[in-house]
């Protein structure tokens, strides 16, 4: 089938009004929903969210291709809109994105429909196809480029001839590669296409297996397999693995295939792969580093509790606009209005948060099965303390617990049930598992928190007694951790220990990394204008952006500067950063709200003196990053 099939006059946009990632996806789906594509254009949007939601498909180099599966079509279709002036779609390169392909496959697509889909994803790795694409001045232009580059690469048949095929290598080596992303539809070809380019250009014998949406492809053989020196394993979803027992394997996300080619390909020839060892005891799930599990763990519990956190805090947060004590019905302050807003955010959401936390920590580790004993573990954490006078058990530090507990108790049940009857298969995720992960986790936290109480409260108190000196060194370190990972583990790890802190009625802390994590991305734009000759234009016109960025709390609006030159980007934001985290507690400033930048800044505690001193610490904090930067950084050779 050929894509000018399913990409139609009355699918094109040319002239995009959108000017954010929802509205683009909102036109693009009422345009579909014009033609006659759709059944359904609610379901429909929350399935393309629902995708969006596990990774972004603004894949960089100005494109985007938001795509899903749905019952909600009613035929294959593909539509596409232009932004010339580009939209912030949270690309994976951190730059605007032009160009948007909405890819909408019918559940009961066929394997022709799906080809044609998953084409048009290898020709946007293509150029010169980009460029003309976006000079065309007509729908017929844009269906004509399409045509003719359907022709030149000869259709599905060439395309899957060209995967099996290996250039002649100045590599000895053999290296094999698995793609998969979660609908199989844009970003698994995409990946694949992007490897073999790289792979022939640099001399490598490469062969890439897809497990696209209509089936896999270019299969791996045994044979292959056992002969080969590496393996890559680009995948947000599940592949088969136990076929790679002991072999070197690499294993990572398929976005990374498409955006750190040469690296992986680097890698694999190198020998720098870990070998695998097949553990059937385990679900076998791709897409994240053997080492990384912990993290993999705690991070979907995390990112899980945000919305609980985000929400709930500035639902608080608000409601001290009528004063401190608005909540409190026999205060002279009381508003009926801020006490609901109060008991939403604090006595709803923020209850749920640390068994949300431990809830879904089980459920990464033990799938569906761990969800509910995570659940129990976390309120249990929360509500018995076994301590006179404490209030809000064990907190995060008994949430984390409880959630990595619940998550291999489950498993150890699952294992221990593994060998019942098939006749009695069907009891086991609704009797046997629930029952006994409920009870074994529910009992041994029972019977742990009040002890994991005194820890937390012992540790809340002691930094709680820190002043002066020791609170600015605190400050300092907090700062530079938000900075040094630019969004990754460690400025996690500093962003949560604020949130528990936020949780312990502590609220210096919160201020403070939220503060330092403002600094990375403002800083670098401070430097692209005023180093203007440190700065390609392209570096220049994403400064524009980290303004926006780091004024939002977006500390990943630095890595683009950061990827290109890690050696003195890094440096200069941990030195901002850590002067704003030290300022900050060298003032002494606190606030309520666990996210949103400076749109809540004006809930700081102590009014507008505050507000200003804790304005003039992340100003400092970007100014120091600035000028570090511009004094590390070398003139570009000609800045374009």
């Amino acid at each position: 089938m050929k894509i000018t099939q399913l990409l139609t006059e009355d699918t094109i946009l040319l002239d995009l009004q959108s000017t954010s990632k929802q509205a683009v996806l909102t036109e693009l789906i009422g345009q579909l929903d014009r033609a006659g594509k759709l059944s359904d254009k609610n379901q429909f949007e929350n399935d393309i969210l629902a995708r969006e939601a596990q990774s972004t498909t603004g894949i960089g180099d100005g494109i985007a291709i938001p795509h899903a599966k749905s019952a909600a079509v009613k035929s294959p279709a593909i539509a596409f809109g232009r932004s010339n002036a580009g939209i912030d779609y949270q690309a994976l390169d951190g730059q605007p994105s032009h160009l948007f392909f909405m890819i909408a496959a019918s559940e009961g697509a066929n394997d022709a429909h799906l080809e044609a889909l998953s084409r048009l994803a290898t020709f946007l790795m293509d150029d010169k196809f980009r460029t003309d694409i976006m000079a065309a001045n007509s729908k017929d232009d844009v269906l004509v480029a399409v045509a003719k580059k359907e022709l030149a690469e000869g259709g599905e048949e060439e395309y899957q001839e060209e995967l099996e095929t290996t250039s002649p290598s100045v590599s000895a080596k053999k290296i094999l590669a698995v793609t998969a992303c979660p609908t199989g539809i844009a970003h698994t070809y995409m990946a694949a296409e992007k490897l073999n380019g790289r792979a022939k250009e640099m001399g490598i014998s490469l062969k890439v297996e897809t497990n696209g949406s209509s089936g896999v492809k270019n299969r791996l053989t045994d044979a292959e397999i056992a002969e080969a020196d590496a393996i890559i394993v680009a995948a947000d979803t599940k592949v088969e693995m136990a076929r790679f027992n002991g072999k070197p394997v690499i294993q990572t996300k398929v976005g990374k295939a498409i955006y750190e080619t040469d690296d992986l390909l680097n890698r694999a020839v190198g020998g720098d792969a870990p070998v695998y060892t097949h553990d059937r005891s385990k679900d076998e799930a791709a897409g994240t580093d053997t080492k990384s599990g912990f993290y993999k763990h705690l991070m979907n519990g995390v990112s899980n509790m945000l919305p609980f956190v985000v929400g709930g805090g500035i639902l608080i947060a608000i409601s001290f606009f009528w004063g401190i004590n608005a909540s409190n019905p026999d205060s002279p302050e009381y508003n009926q209005f801020a006490a609901m807003l109060s008991t939403i955010g604090g006595g709803n959401a923020f209850f749920l948060m640390v068994p949300v936390l431990a809830g879904f920590i089980a459920m990464s580790i033990a799938e569906r099965p761990g969800f509910a004993p995570g659940m129990i573990g976390g309120l249990i954490a929360i509500t018995v303390t076994g301590v006179e006078g404490a209030s809000g058990g064990s907190g995060f530090l008994g949430g984390l617990i409880a959630g990595f507990l619940a998550g291999y108790v489950t498993l150890l049940v699952k294992k221990i049930f593994s060998g019942l009857p098939n006749s009695l298969e069907g009891l086991k995720p609704v009797l046997f598992f629930p029952v006994f992960s409920i009870a074994i986790t529910g009992i041994i936290m029972m019977l742990v928190n009040p002890q994991l109480t005194k820890i937390y409260t012992a540790i809340s108190a002691f930094l709680e007694s820190l002043g002066g000196t020791n609170l600015v060194l605190v400050g300092l370190l907090l700062g530079g951790m938000m900075a040094i990972d630019m969004g990754g583990p460690i400025n996690k790890a500093a962003y949560t220990f604020g949130i528990a802190m936020l949780d312990a009625q502590n609220f210096n802390f919160m201020a403070t990394v939220m503060a330092a994590g403002m600094v990375p991305p403002i800083g670098m734009a401070l430097a692209t204008t005023f180093f203007k000759n440190k700065f390609t234009r392209p570096e220049r016109e994403a400064g524009k952006t980290a303004y926006v960025l780091g004024a939002c709390f977006i500390t990943e609006g630095v890595i683009p500067f950061a990827a290109a030159d890690p050696a003195r980007v890094i440096p200069a934001c941990v030195a901002g950063a850590a002067t704003t985290g030290a300022l900050v507690m060298l003032f002494d400033i606190s606030l309520r709200a666990p996210h949103g930048g400076v749109f809540v800044m004006g809930l700081v505690d102590g009014g507008i003196t505050s507000i200003l001193m804790y304005a003039l610490a992340i100003i400092v904090g970007a100014i120091v990053t600035a000028i570090v930067a511009g004094l590390l950084k070398k003139k570009v050779a000609v800045a374009v």
